[in-house]
């Protein structure tokens, strides 16, 4: 089973608390996604760093029911 916009935001909001998300559905189709992800917990991390910790925050969903995820990272400004 896929997971959809509103589990995906969850599972970001909860991990990344305070973060600004916003997520896109690329195809329609409910299985191609793009993260936008403003979060203060990525000052002083490099862009590894910061996919590393979404990944965290997707609780093991990526490569099982999250198949296709470009993640945007950047610190508020």
């Amino acid at each position: 089973m896929a997971v959809d916009i509103e589990t995906l935001q969850n599972l970001l909001a909860n991990g990344l608390p305070g973060a600004d998300i916003r997520i896109d559905d690329l195809r329609g189709d409910g299985e191609h996604y793009a993260a936008h992800i403003s979060y203060d917990g990525f000052v002083g991390k490099n862009r590894v760093q910061q996919h590393q910790m979404v990944y965290a925050a997707l609780n093991g969903k990526m490569g099982d029911e999250l198949h296709a995820l470009q993640i945007h990272t950047s610190t508020p400004q």
